[in-house]
């Protein structure tokens, strides 16, 4: 399945990136300066939303197939781009990075997929430095909407099988919180074109305590 869903994943995706995907990350994306970290950076779709104040950019996907992908897509940028972006492939729970080397950490629907959010996030933290930023799209489980929660949890155990472990029902407000950062935004909203059981989204930023 890996190979299937790296081929087809940007495909799925284009209605919601032209629909609202790509505003966001140019929103929250486009302030960013310094040493930046992407997790599980799959195909490469936020590369064109990075500011040219971000000195060093690290694109961390641990699947071959997508990491494939991304490696082309960096090739394809201009020399002067191209040379400030590293691709790794560091796992999430597992970033083999430094403490407090980088400014922000950039989470775009992947906290959903990691076998350990809390783990993940533990990492997260670790190679931020003090007041770095955590900036987050992902999508959720509709806390606030009990009938389509039911239907997330009905169909999350085949939904976790087809799409790459993809969870439909965390509460990855709840995770960045417990993880120990301090909520500065996050917007709640509906991520447009998915399908409706992925459509319950939250983004925004935290930051690691000083």
């Amino acid at each position: 399945m890996p190979w299937l869903m790296a081929r087809f994943y940007d495909p799925i995706m284009v209605g919601s990136e032209d629909a609202c995907l790509r505003d966001w990350r140019r929103e929250l994306l486009g302030e960013l300066r310094g040493r930046v970290l992407e997790i599980g950076a799959g195909t490469g779709a936020s590369l064109a939303c990075y500011p040219d104040t971000v000195t060093e950019l690290v694109l961390a996907e641990p699947d071959p197939h997508m990491r494939e992908r991304l490696q082309a897509r960096v090739a394809g940028l201009d020399a002067d781009r191209a040379e400030r972006i590293v691709v790794t492939a560091d796992a999430v729970e597992a970033i083999d990075q430094a403490d407090a080397s980088f400014d922000a950490v950039v989470s775009s629907l992947v906290l959903c997929s990691v076998a350990s959010p809390a783990q993940a996030l533990r990492e997260v933290s670790r190679v931020l430095r003090p007041g770095g930023q955590l900036v987050f799209i992902e999508h959720v489980g509709a806390h606030d909407h009990p009938r389509r929660l039911r239907w997330q949890r009905w169909a999350e155990p085949v939904w976790k099988r087809l799409a790459g472990n993809c969870h439909l029902t965390r509460d990855t407000e709840a995770a960045i919180r417990t993880a120990g950062f301090e909520l500065e935004q996050i917007e709640r909203d509906s991520l447009r074109k998915a399908m409706p059981l992925v459509r319950p989204s939250i983004r925004g930023r935290a930051r690691k305590q000083a």
